[in-house]
């Protein structure tokens, strides 16, 4: 895990808003870099919720940073539980559908332009998420064989490590 991260995120819980964009391209991953042991780590995208900011707002906001697009959010699936110290967060995974915008590798506003971890997004098929299981991939596709059935994900799930 990079210095900077573990500075910025580690120490303290925090609440993620998650989506799940699915369409006839795939599932939406965001690939981000010194997360983990491997080097990087696909995810959908999300973030922190800042105080006083809603959960829908705060993903909005994430898919326009990280993704270029502009989404409406759906129907509360699941939440997961992320523990790798320093880190540990909830993360809240919704729908998502895609309502405009262009897709693009984006940024994280929390971090500098010389420490950025985002590097890639693209959608997964189901060949590239049996590509990439394990330590690459989110846990919640230990769950699954296929991607539409994140879309029947339902209760709380725990990844601590």
């Amino acid at each position: 895990m990079k210095k900077e991260i573990a500075e910025k995120f580690g120490g303290v819980l925090r609440i993620r808003a998650c989506g799940i964009l699915i369409n006839e391209h795939g599932v939406l991953m965001v690939r981000h870099r010194g997360l983990t042991s491997p080097g990087y780590l696909w995810a959908p995208p999300g973030g922190g919720v800042a105080f006083g900011q809603s959960t829908h707002e705060c993903l909005k906001k994430e898919f326009i940073e990280e993704t270029g697009l502009v989404v409406t959010v759906g129907d509360l699936l699941f939440v997961n539980e992320f523990h790798a110290s320093p880190l540990h967060a909830l993360e809240l995974f919704f729908t998502v559908k895609q309502a405009g915008g262009q897709l693009k590798t984006g940024f994280d506003p929390e971090l500098g332009p010389n420490n950025q971890i985002i590097d890639d997004v693209k959608f997964f098929q189901q060949k590239d998420i049996q590509d990439q299981q394990g330590p690459q991939l989110h846990s919640i596709f230990q769950k699954i064989s296929s991607p539409l059935q994140l879309l029947n994900l339902r209760g709380y799930f725990q990844n601590w490590k």
